[in-house]
């Protein structure tokens, strides 16, 4: 009996790996490290059919204050699933070099409880897949702290420059509208 709920569990799991795999939307395929861990984020399983705030960020420039209010935009809309990633990035020239301080700026000076990866490229023919994809779509960050708002089948519904503060009635309204699109 166990044998064959063992092989019903491993059939079921095989038969519906490829349905989640071709559900998956061009912007989540793929993985990223997560942040001063050893693991990596598989993004279509973590992220797949969840509203998203995604942002390139940098430890060093003017704009890191922003982390509280991308905090509290990921608290006040978490329980409806929204979920906020943080890609920091040198490619403005703003992110320390040792992943130590930039852990330290986002979860010790900031309080950080989002997703945060490692240094990632964002910008250009070195951007990592995930950025290729928002600039397909809505055009690439032209500074750090540049928000994308991806509904739930994984398409830009908004994006905001460094300027925008995470409190903007404009960046709220996109993530609500985020937030209520159909998976």
């Amino acid at each position: 009996m166990l044998i064959r709920s063992l092989f019903a569990t491993l059939l079921l799991a095989t038969l519906t790996g490829p349905v989640w795999a071709s559900e998956c939307p061009p912007l989540l395929q793929g993985e990223l490290p997560k942040l001063r861990a050893k693991e990596n984020i598989d993004l279509c399983q973590r992220f797949a059919g969840k509203p998203l705030v995604i942002v390139n960020t940098a430890s060093h420039c003017g704009f890191a204050p922003q982390f509280k209010g991308l905090e509290a935009l990921y608290k006040e809309y978490q329980a409806q699933g929204l979920e906020v990633i943080g890609v920091p990035s040198n490619d403005f020239k703003q992110e320390d070099a040792n992943t130590e301080e930039t852990a330290k700026v986002c979860y010790v000076n900031y309080g950080v409880t989002f997703t945060m990866t490692e240094p990632q490229k964002v910008t250009g023919a070195e951007a990592i897949p995930l950025f290729k994809q928002l600039a397909e779509q809505s055009g690439q960050p032209r500074w750090n702290f540049y928000k994308y708002v991806v509904d739930r089948q994984g398409k830009v519904v908004a994006s905001f420059s460094s300027l925008t503060k995470p409190d903007s009635d404009s960046l709220r309204e996109a993530v609500k509208q985020a937030i209520a699109s159909q998976p």
